[in-house]
């Protein structure tokens, strides 16, 4: 088992890093994911039919093709979150985290004692035991996961100094588009309004030393956000195939 992070390398050297949302339980689109380039696949669970026992295959697939697997857990519960890293993946976001406890309590359930309460195994991601004593596990693997904490309602700006204060938040990621929903703007991502608050949360999270992400779906987008701060940037199959596919056409046809 690989206890390296290069996503959380990458991020703490400065340097952007750029993934994929996959809701399908695919394992050959996370080898195509790595095969073009992007840092990370981010298995999701929030918005898809994958299980923890789904993404199994492709936390392998990742692994054999040299990129860590992240997954966006829905159900913000223990048990839940842990099956997925359980699993191999190094990396967990918590979607919709509204208050500072919760977030302190989603990052908790990512770390072994002392830095949390996740239950203490010798499942795949200790080699099931057989690789040497548990203990000299504990350690790396807690300092491998990423922690990514959504911000995706207008009512967590005033808990947002609490989030940004905790140990183990590695990165804090902008849904604009329930942020969008919780500003009277559905269906509206790119709102002023909406880029507004973005942009607020950028700057207190450069403040206070925290990484930033968001989603892009196309090149356009993704250069934007960049230039507005964001560090890590995520794109998903559904838009890069669909874009992908409406270009070829629209080249085969004129």
């Amino acid at each position: 088992m690989n206890l390296t992070n290069p996503v959380k390398e990458k991020l703490a050297a400065g340097e952007r890093v750029f993934g994929v949302f996959i809701p399908l339980p695919s394992p050959e689109i996370v080898e195509m994911t790595a095969l073009a380039g992007f840092d990370f696949a981010l298995i999701d669970n929030e918005h898809g039919p994958i299980t923890a026992e789904s993404a199994y295959p492709m936390v392998l697939a990742a692994e054999a093709r040299g990129i860590p697997a992240f997954a966006r857990v829905g159900l913000g519960d223990r048990q839940e979150v842990l099956k997925f890293l359980d699993v191999g993946v190094s990396g967990i976001m918590a979607p919709r985290v509204g208050t500072g406890e919760e977030a302190r309590a989603a990052i908790s359930y990512t770390k072994y004692f002392s830095a949390g309460e996740r239950g203490l195994a010798g499942m795949r991601t200790f080699d099931f035991g057989l690789s040497g004593p548990l203990t000299d596990y504990v350690e790396p693997i807690n300092n491998r996961v990423l922690n990514m904490i959504q911000f995706e309602h207008v009512d967590t700006l005033a808990h947002l100094d609490d989030i940004l204060a905790l140990d183990g938040i590695d990165v804090l990621f902008v849904g604009p588009s329930d942020l969008a929903q919780s500003l009277g703007y559905p269906g509206q991502p790119a709102h002023p309004d909406v880029t507004k608050i973005a942009d607020e949360v950028v700057a207190k999270a450069q403040a206070a030393g925290v990484k930033t992400g968001t989603v892009a779906y196309t090149p356009e987008l993704a250069k934007s956000v960049v230039d507005r701060g964001f560090d890590m940037v995520v794109a998903s199959v559904a838009g890069l195939f669909g874009n992908a596919g409406k270009a070829y056409l629209q080249a085969c046809k004129n």
